[in-house]
């Protein structure tokens, strides 16, 4: 983990909020308790900031400086807001490919999706606020420096992402073993967004009832499943190869 990654300190991270800094979580020690720690809570709460709580080893192990009991994970970036990049697709004549990812918690695997999502042309990925891997420096190094040119939005929960994406007109689909249909039996010529979940528990229940269709990569080894990095990339190219194959542009 580099310097930049981080911050720790009370009133610097407070600082470091109210100036409008992208924080992707903030850890504060479970004994931590103080009237500066409570102002800490509010005004990372108003900002939408999540708090863990954690045993103050693990703070120790990220840094043995005076961190006060609090350290915040700085955003490599500044996300987007999906409310806001909707309309600005269709208003730039853009086909839309969106990329959900339920619950990947794992740097690797998010640094290379998101590589291939910036390769393949997809407009944004969509992470959830709570669950989630952030974008700091190690998934931007993972990425090939892919998350500083594509849209990342965060949202606060993956089932309002997707509902509001049907809403404005999007097809959604969940890339799942749970289902007979082939991958390339969709149909991706239309506003698109494809999920993707985590490798051990999958897409989860709720957000898989609203998804209006559900595909499957299909296995002839003795393994159940892909990496989520590798099902991401083939899905991905599946949708610009139907694109192309119907002189649809992909970008």
């Amino acid at each position: 983990m580099e310097k930049e990654d981080y911050i720790f300190g009370l009133r610097a991270i407070i600082e470091a909020i109210e100036s409008g800094k992208e924080i992707d979580k903030l850890y504060l020690s479970k004994e931590l308790s103080s009237p500066l720690a409570i102002e800490l809570i509010d005004t990372a709460r108003a900002h939408r900031v999540t708090i863990q709580r954690v045993p103050v080893q693990r703070l120790n192990r990220i840094t043995r400086k005076n961190h006060q009991g609090a350290i915040a994970m700085l955003s490599a970036i500044t996300y987007h807001r999906l409310d806001f990049l909707v309309p600005e697709l269709y208003e730039a004549g853009i086909l839309p490919f969106i990329v959900i990812l339920d619950g990947i918690t794992d740097v690797r695997n998010f640094g290379a999706i998101a590589r291939t999502c910036e390769c393949a042309g997809v407009d944004a990925i969509i992470i959830p606020r709570h669950g989630s891997v952030g974008v700091g420096g190690d998934a931007v190094k993972t990425s090939a420096g892919a998350l500083l040119h594509i849209p990342v939005c965060r949202e606060n929960t993956v089932t309002g992402a997707v509902q509001f994406l049907k809403n404005n007109g999007y097809q959604v689909v969940a890339v799942t073993e749970k289902t007979d249909i082939n991958y390339t039996q969709g149909e991706y010529t239309t506003p698109v967004a494809i999920v993707l979940g985590s490798e051990d528990t999958g897409i989860s229940p709720e957000v898989m009832k609203l998804c209006d269709t559900k595909v499957a990569i299909p296995m002839f080894g003795k393994i159940g499943s892909l990496n989520v990095s590798v099902a991401a990339g083939v899905m991905i190219y599946e949708v610009v190869n139907q694109r192309l194959n119907a002189n649809l542009e992909v970008i």
